[in-house]
C-alpha cells in the first residue's frame, strides 16, 4: 500500500491554502499582485521507461505564479502618490540595489530624495538649468526646492494693428516726445526685467510717416521708453527701429531686422547697467481698424520660490513657482519585462530582475508599452476576495478529501495485517 499519494494531495492542498492566505492578508496591501498556486502530477520513471498503466504517485506544486493584472484606480490626498494605469513598474533604488514595485506610495525624504516607506529611492530623467529632460542611465530623482533664479528680458514678442486712417505726426510742429500725445499715433507697454528680477516699464510708441506713393508703402517710426525715459536720448529722440507695410497692410520690413535695442538700467540697483532687448513684430498689419494690441510677452522674470510640483501622465515633475513660472525638474523612468512572472519576489511589494524574467526595459510613462501615471492615486490590490474565499473552500475540501484516501489506505492495510 501507497500512503505517497495522499501525502502529497495534503502537501498540495496546504501550500493552495497558504497562497491563498496571502492573498487575503494583503487584499488591502497597495500594488500588491495575488499568487495562483499551479499544480502537476507525478509518475514514477522505470528503466524501462513509463507504463500506460502506471497510477501515479501524486501531485507537486508546479509554480506559484503572480498575476500582474491591473489593480484599480483609487484617490489619496497625497500629491507624490503615483498609479501606473497600464503596463510596467517604478524603478527604485536602495542601496545601490535596483528594485521593481507598483506601490506608488511616496514621500520626499530630508534630502529632497522621492522615497518610498523603505527607503528606496525613485529613478528617473533629470533635467537642466532650462527644464530640458535628458536622457540617459535612470538615476534617483531629486526635487530642487532652491529658489528659481530671475531672468532678465531679452526678448519681446508683439504683435498688433497700426491703424492705416490716422494721420502722421507733424514732426515740425510736435517732435517726439513722451509727453506730447501729438507727436506719436499709438503706445504700447509692457513689464521687462532686469539681471536681478527687478520689474521696469518698457513703453513702446508709433509714429505714422507719410505713405511712399510711389512704392506704394507706409513707414511706422518705432520709439522706446524705459521707466519713462527715451531709450538714445530725448532730445531729439532716435527711433529705434522702423516698420514698413505695403498697400495690403502687411508688414514686409524691420528695420533693423531684427528690431534690436540697448536700454539703460536706470537709477543703479546693482543690475547689469545695460541690456539688449530684441523686438518680434511678426503678425503686425496696418489695416483700417482702430489700433490694437492682439498679443504681448516678453521672455524675464523675477526670481520665485518653489509653491507646489506634480507629475503628469508621461511622468514629467513640473514644478510651479510663485512668479507664475513652471520648471521641468525631471521625468519618472519605467521598466517593464518579456516575463514578469519570472521576477524575484523581495517583499516590502519590490521585485528584482531574474534571468527567467529577462532585462528590463526603461523608458519614460505613456509611450510604447508602458502605462501612463495618474498622480494623487494609488494601484489597489488585485486581490478578488470573493474568489478566494471560494478558492479556500475548495482547498479545504481537496485537503480532506486527501486525508480520507489515507484513513482508507490505512483501513485497507490494517485489514491485510489481520489476516490470518
Amino acid at each position: 500500500m501507497s500512503f505517497q499519494q495522499g501525502l502529497s494531495g495534503l502537501n498540495g492542498a496546504a501550500k493552495s491554502l497558504d497562497v491563498i492566505g496571502n492573498n487575503i492578508a494583503n487584499a488591502s496591501t497597495v500594488g500588491f499582485k495575488g499568487s495562483q498556486t499551479q499544480f502537476a502530477d507525478i509518475y514514477a520513471s522505470s528503466l524501462n521507461g513509463l507504463s500506460n498503466n502506471q497510477p501515479g504517485i501524486g501531485v507537486k506544486v508546479g509554480q506559484i505564479a503572480q498575476q500582474f493584472s491591473q489593480g484599480n484606480i483609487e484617490s489619496s490626498s497625497n500629491p507624490l502618490d503615483l498609479a501606473i494605469n497600464g503596463g510596467g513598474f517604478f524603478r527604485t533604488e536602495a542601496g545601490g540595489e535596483i528594485q521593481y514595485s507598483r506601490n506608488g506610495q511616496f514621500g520626499l525624504d530630508k534630502e529632497g530624495y522621492i522615497t518610498n516607506a523603505q527607503g528606496a529611492k525613485l529613478t528617473g530623467y533629470q533635467a537642466d538649468a532650462s527644464g530640458l529632460i535628458l536622457g540617459g542611465t535612470p538615476t534617483p530623482l531629486r526635487i530642487d526646492n532652491s529658489d528659481l533664479k530671475p531672468v532678465a528680458t531679452s526678448s519681446i514678442v508683439a504683435m498688433l494693428n497700426l491703424d492705416s486712417r490716422v494721420t502722421a505726426p507733424d514732426a515740425t510742429a510736435h517732435p517726439f516726445s513722451i509727453s506730447d500725445p501729438l507727436s506719436f499715433n499709438n503706445q504700447t507697454s509692457i513689464d521687462i526685467y532686469d539681471s536681478l528680477g527687478n520689474s521696469h516699464v518698457l513703453s513702446t510708441f508709433y509714429a505714422k510717416q507719410t505713405p511712399d506713393t510711389v512704392n506704394a508703402t507706409t513707414d511706422w517710426s518705432v520709439y522706446s521708453a524705459i521707466d519713462g525715459a527715451v531709450v538714445g536720448g530725448a532730445a531729439p529722440a532716435t527711433p529705434t527701429g522702423t516698420l514698413t507695410f505695403n498697400q495690403n497692410g502687411t508688414l514686409t520690413a524691420t528695420v533693423p531686422d531684427p528690431l534690436a535695442y540697448s536700454v539703460a538700467i536706470l537709477p543703479p540697483n546693482g543690475a547689469s547697467a545695460s541690456q539688449t532687448i530684441t523686438t518680434n513684430f511678426t503678425g503686425t498689419t496696418q489695416y483700417g481698424a482702430s489700433n490694437s494690441e492682439k498679443a504681448s510677452s516678453q521672455n524675464g522674470y523675477t526670481a520665485g520660490q518653489l509653491t507646489r510640483f506634480g507629475a503628469g501622465q508621461d511622468g514629467i515633475l513640473l514644478a510651479q513657482y510663485s512668479n507664475g513660472q513652471s520648471h521641468n525638474l525631471g521625468q519618472i523612468a519605467l521598466a517593464d519585462f518579456a516575463d514578469p512572472n519570472g521576477l524575484t519576489p523581495l517583499g516590502n511589494n519590490a521585485w528584482a530582475e531574474s534571468s527567467v524574467s529577462g532585462a528590463p526595459l526603461v523608458g519614460a510613462p505613456s509611450s510604447g508599452r508602458f502605462g501612463v501615471l495618474q498622480a494623487s492615486s494609488v494601484e489597489s490590490s488585485n486581490v478578488d476576495l470573493t474568489a478566494e474565499l471560494v478558492n479556500m473552500i475548495t482547498a479545504q475540501r481537496v485537503y480532506q478529501a486527501n486525508a480520507q484516501t489515507i484513513k482508507t489506505q490505512d483501513s485497507v492495510l490494517q485489514t491485510l495485517v489481520n489476516l490470518r
